[in-house]
């Protein structure tokens, strides 16, 4: 346990540290041995990982060391050192490397293993937070060299003994300068000798090369400061950090930099390869879109607009990936199915456009398999890789790619439904001179002839009993540009159901409509559940194109859009004005880990030209631009929030005396049921860490910090829509919390709802096929058209499914998208260092934790209910999305702090 080190209060009245023995002696750096031992360092691009309860809390860094030509100091005199010193030993924790010492470069490590030799290893430098008392200016820092005394398989650690004089008062920062010529990773830093006991500095971040850049790293204690209550010490270097993270927006990224910064979305086209992967820049008034991390790379040669693809894209030092000790699942592996797997698959399946020619052939993917080409290079490195999917025959034959069969192979799940309310008659918004006739093909009197016995429209609209999926709108424009490509076809789609008495929501039709093309009028038609052999085979068609719109939808929009793309400018705002002492940047900061890389991953192989989503979803390469359509026309903050979501939606209204203050117009409906309580439990937690640091009101209102933060997040990283009356205000207490509540069930919650159930309810590709590759056959057929349909209608729905390369290769990615890491770090399960020191957050994290084991119990007994029909009954897929805590691997559960992967 990390228990609190200096007892100060939140005045700036100075706090000064008492010392146990005095001494007389000045050994700087010890005396301690050498040892033929010696850490290994990392020059590539992951971090290792930390420990589960030393988290990355902290990223620091400021700009040079005290130089008399910038900073006044005054240091102590020899004769007050002479009345009273003290000697502190610092301890540095360094985690290794996965690959050791001898899988880093010769030269390198001989260099580095010199350096150690001589005992100077690191440069430490201990930063006071007080002023002189006479002067008024910063005192000089304290410094000593660390030389390394200890490693083993899970650290090394490096110490140091610094010599302190009295009326340094407190520490509250060190700097770190890292002597080696490769870059280290330090877990913790400890300073002893304190009769108050051990101040500690947690780290978990990576410390340049002094070779890479002369600027020295700085940490700051686990004290948490609004702006306002910064000791007088530190305040300026508490700015100077943030200019330093800022950068100046010119020149190209090093892997090395920290720098948070931003631009548009310009590199998911490749116009240098080949100009038909020239792909329209997201960001601005054409095509609204948030921002990402700016990279500096050089502009495109065939497109000035464009930037130019590399090898890997830049993402701030402590951003990426942590490495795993053994090859499994992680955020890492993403990239070896992308690079690994579906180039394998691409070689054993040599026509990209070939079918399943038998319903029994999908099957096989789950039993026999498909077997990759012999490669001496990745001989067994796949099945590492992927032990789930990569099965052997035996040492001598080829790998086999073979899925495991997910939880119930017959489920269909939508999402992003909403009530039908007083839209009737249904009618589109778009201009009718362009895409034709607005009013729905889908009447009064087809409605009630599905209904009949139970109501009329108007009953059913008054008893909120009419729901709606409706992406006609949003894909109809699209329409036509979309059939000019091979290979997939589009319709501007909605379906209507009907909630029935045991809660659960019947199917009533699907409307396909194709807007004016080459001529010809505009088509559209209806289709509904029925008995006869000829509609039965043109619903299950309808169905099957409805659900490729919606697994669209739910990848482009609910997944990639509303979570990793929006959270993006969060985390940059953040890092740009907040702290790293500032108590909102230690709450925000656990929800942000791997988000930033897990996106620059997605830019380079899944939403890039021609990668993943363009080759394997119905737009193809108009795919993203659908997410941009969907940003301009449908996102709002104010409606992230799960509340005002399930408001806006219909899905519930507000009434006082209903749990949670809302009444869900479906009872059972597993993700509002479970994720209200989670929302409830993390505006509690939030609510009361707000409380500590704010006394009031008036605290926000003046935290230039934060309303900085604020003012960025929606000027800035959502800058096209910074105009847009719905941004919340930021001027209460009440106003924070909501604000950050939104933030953080975006990227706890939300992410968890609608990514790791991917495998279980899209694995098995009939129920959510991700492209509709044929129109309907209803759609002005030939004659010969209309006889294969129906002769052979079997073979209208096969030919229509994904190619085999499309369905085997997007159930890869959905397998390792929906797995979890051994390392993950769910909700409450590990606290931050910054929490655990301060009694008052410590108790309210553990309030926090109480309720999600609450939470845990409640969602086991509503799956255990058979009373709950949409979570509950034969062969029925238990639903525990938001249940917080899981197992590694693919479990449909578990909610992990950020969106990791």
């Amino acid at each position: 346990m990390i228990t609190p080190q200096i007892q100060v209060t939140n005045s700036s009245s100075p706090t000064y540290l008492i010392f146990n023995k005095p001494i007389t002696t000045t050994s700087l750096h010890g005396s301690g041995g050498s040892s033929s031992i010696y850490p290994s360092f990392r020059v590539r691009t992951s971090r290792p990982i930390s420990f589960r309860n030393r988290r990355r809390c902290n990223r620091y860094g400021l700009s040079g060391c005290n130089s008399s030509k910038t900073i006044k100091a005054v240091a102590m005199t020899e004769e007050e050192n002479k009345k009273s010193i003290m000697k502190v030993k610092a301890t540095i924790r360094v985690q290794p490397t996965v690959g050791g010492i001898f899988s880093e470069m010769a030269i390198e490590r001989g260099l580095d293993d010199i350096t150690d030799l001589f005992g100077k290893s690191l440069l430490l430098e201990l930063v006071s937070s007080t002023l002189h008392q006479t002067t008024g200016l910063e005192k000089e820092t304290i410094s000593g060299y660390a030389h390394r005394t200890v490693q083993t398989a899970e650290e090394v650690k490096y110490e140091a003994e610094i010599v302190v004089p009295h009326g340094f008062g407190e520490i509250g920062g060190i700097f770190v300068e890292n002597e080696h010529r490769r870059e280290m990773f330090i877990k913790d830093i400890v300073l002893d000798g304190f009769e108050t006991g051990p101040l500690r500095f947690s780290c978990d971040s990576w410390v340049h090369s002094k070779f890479d850049n002369p600027v020295k790293r700085l940490f700051f204690t686990n004290k948490s400061y609004l702006p306002s209550e910064t000791p007088e010490g530190l305040k300026r270097l508490r700015g100077e950090e943030l200019e330093l993270l800022r950068g100046n927006g010119h020149g190209e990224r090093k892997s090395f930099d920290r720098i948070y910064d931003y631009d548009v979305y310009n590199d998911l086209g490749d116009p240098d390869n080949d100009i038909e992967l020239k792909r329209p820049v997201l960001g601005g008034k054409h095509n609204p879109y948030p921002r990402r991390c700016r990279t500096g790379r050089p502009r495109s040669k065939a497109d000035p607009l464009s930037e130019e693809r590399s090898s890997s894209i830049y993402v701030p030092r402590d951003e990426s990936f942590s490495e795993v000790k053994q090859l499994t699942f992680s955020a890492k592996t993403v990239y070896s199915v992308l690079h690994a797997v579906v180039p394998a698959v691409q070689t054993a399946i040599v026509d990209r456009d070939l079918g399943f020619e038998l319903f029994s052939h999908i099957d096989d993917l789950f039993h026999q398999g498909i077997g990759l080409p012999p490669s001496s290079k990745n001989k067994g490195v796949l099945s590492n890789m992927l032990p789930r999917l990569i099965k052997f025959i035996n040492e001598t034959q080829d790998d086999l790619l073979r899925f495991e069969p997910p939880a119930p192979m017959d489920s269909e799940y939508i999402y992003y439904g909403k009530n039908l309310g007083e839209e009737w008659p249904l009618k589109s918004k778009l201009d009718p001179n362009v895409y034709g006739p607005a009013e729905s093909a889908i009447t009064k009197e087809l409605v009630e002839k599905e209904i009949r016995g139970f109501c009329t429209v108007e009953e059913a609209i008054e008893a909120k009993k009419l729901f709606v999926l409706d992406y006609h709108d949003l894909l109809l424009p699209v329409v036509e540009q979309v059939r000019e490509l091979q290979g997939t076809t589009l319709y501007g789609s909605r379906a209507l159901f009907f909630l029935t008495p045991e809660s659960t929501l019947r199917p009533l039709a699907i409307e396909l409509v194709r807007p004016p093309i080459n001529g010809n009028p505009q088509w559209k038609q209806v289709y509904t559940p029925t008995w006869h052999s000829t509609g039965d085979w043109l619903w299950r068609l309808a169905k099957a194109h409805l659900l490729a719109h919606d697994s669209g939808y739910h990848q482009l929009v609910s997944h990639w859009l509303r979570t990793h793309c929006c959270t993006e400018p969060y985390i940059i705002a953040t890092n740009r004005q907040l702290s790293a002492m500032h108590p909102i940047y230690r709450l925000l900061n656990p929800h942000f880990r791997y988000t930033m890389e897990i996106n620059a991953l997605a830019r380079e192989a899944l939403i890039n030209a021609d990668g993943i989503i363009e080759t394997s979803f119905t737009p193809k390469k108009y795919s993203i631009l659908l997410s941009s359509i969907a940003y301009d026309k449908h996102w709002r903050f104010d409606l992230q929030s799960l509340p005002n979501d399930l408001i806006h939606r219909g899905m519930a209204v507000k009434d006082d005396n209903a749990p949670h203050g809302l009444r869900l117009t479906i009872d059972d409906y597993p993700y509002a049921n479970d994720g209200l309580i989670l929302w409830d439990a993390l505006n509690g937690w939030i609510t009361d860490y707000v409380d500590r640091y704010y006394s009031d009101s008036d605290l926000v209102r003046s935290d230039e910090e934060l309303q900085a933060w604020w003012h960025e997040i929606k000027n800035v990283g959502h800058g096209d829509k910074k105009d847009e009356p719905w941004w919340p205000l930021l001027n209460t207490k009440e106003d924070l919390v909501q604000i950050l509540t939104t933030i953080v069930w975006i990227a706890s919650g939300h992410h968890a709802a609608v990514n790791f159930g991917q495998y279980d309810y899209a694995g098995y590709f009939p129920n959510r096929p991700t492209i509709a590759r044929k129109k309907m056959p209803t759609e002005e057929p030939t004659e010969k058209e209309w006889e294969e349909f129906m002769e052979k209608p079997e073979m209208e729905l096969l030919k229509c499914f994904p190619s085999q390369i499309q369905a085997t290769t997007v159930m890869a990615v959905l397998d390792i998208l929906s797995s979890h890491s051994p390392e993950e770090e769910y909700l409450g399960e590990t606290i931050e260092p910054s929490w655990e020191e301060d009694p008052i957050v410590k108790g309210a994290f553990e309030k926090f934790k109480g309720k999600l084991l609450e939470l845990e119990g409640e969602i086991d007994k509503r799956n255990a209910d058979r009373q709950k029909k949409n979570r509950n009954g034969a062969g029925m897929l238990p639903y525990q999305l938001l249940k917080p805590v899981s197992e590694p691997g693919v479990t449909g559960k578990g909610v992990p702090y950020s969106i990791s992967i």
